[in-house]
């Protein structure tokens, strides 16, 4: 019989967990396969980590590692990924905006022998400014990277032991797992479903996170922005040429006159900005290959209840 690992990331969600566990069981126990539930309590500072264990005390089929700290959302998917024991992995957010419902057909796409089977949400209950937003950045996003991303597609998904392996191999560490699932490739199925709204906790996406977790997936799959700032200089240089011989003809047509402030500020100004957005896109992708440098873990462990996967 296989077994299914559901790996749950979990971050200041106390109030989650509970209901969390009873869902994935009762949709669990319908279905022919042995199964394990991976909580990472990812530096929570509530009760969270006391939910997990007091349901590793009386589960056995609950695993759990709390890391030392706030690692982030990629990180924590990443440790659970290490130590579960699945033929698959079935990856789900614990604030239940992830239906466990839906278990079943992410299952069913793993037997007809898909590697990927992606839960695609709807946009039900989203301002229409928020869409507006996702849709605008989707299509910028796959006209500047390498690698193809679905306005809808997230971390909900079951990956085989094939395609976990693959993503285990991928030693970053700046890590964006919606590119990281696109670049391994293998074979993919769609389930879509309606949005669903968290009831309860507070989301931990602030505007901020989301504009810089947007900049992430822009940067870390294409050196495109290098390659536009190389043409946005060749071109300003050579505006800048032409700027100077229709000058010169001037001054030899018409003699000296006063000098112009405007043009003056309008090129410092345009240039200097040109420059800075320039210097930004370099020292971004130098601070990432200063990050990878380093070799830092991308997570700690403090506590935890499983051992290495080992694949032999």
């Amino acid at each position: 019989m296989k077994l299914i690992s559901i790996v749950v990331p979990a971050y200041n969600e106390e109030a989650n967990i509970l209901s969390m566990y009873e869902k994935l069981v009762q949709e669990l126990h319908l279905l022919p396969y042995r199964y394990e539930i991976m909580f990472i309590n990812d530096g929570s500072s509530d009760g969270t980590l006391l939910e997990i264990l007091k349901l590793a005390e009386r589960h056995p089929d609950v695993k759990y590692i709390s890391l030392t700290r706030n690692f982030g959302k990629e990180s924590a998917i990443l440790a659970g990924l290490h130590r579960i024991q699945g033929d698959a992995a079935i990856l789900m957010d614990s604030d239940l905006q992830h239906p466990p419902e839906l278990i079943g057909q992410l299952i069913e796409g793993f037997e007809e022998g898909f590697h990927q089977v992606v839960a695609k949400r709807s946009r039900t209950g989203d301002s229409k400014f928020r869409s507006f937003l996702s849709s605008f950045y989707y299509k910028i996003v796959n006209a500047v990277t390498d690698v193809d991303f679905v306005d809808g597609e997230g971390d909900f998904r079951l990956l085989s032991r094939k395609a976990i392996n693959s993503i285990l191999q991928l030693s970053e560490s700046n890590r964006f797992s919606k590119g990281l699932y696109s670049w391994i490739g293998l074979s993919k199925k769609i389930i879509s479903y309606e949005n669903v709204q968290r009831l309860k906790g507070t989301s931990k996406w602030s505007f901020w996170s989301l504009v810089n977790y947007g900049i992430d997936g822009i940067i870390s799959f294409n050196l495109k922005p290098l390659r536009v700032c190389f043409y946005t200089g060749f071109l300003v240089l050579f505006l800048s040429l032409i700027y100077i011989a229709v000058t010169l003809y001037e001054i030899l047509k018409e003699g000296v006159g006063a000098p112009g402030y405007f043009t003056t500020i309008t090129a410092i100004l345009f240039l200097g900005g040109i420059q800075l957005i320039s210097l930004g896109v370099i020292g971004e992708y130098v601070g990432r290959i200063y990050n990878e440098t380093k070799r830092r873990p991308n997570f700690l462990i403090d506590i935890s209840n499983a051992d290495d996967y080992d694949e032999s």
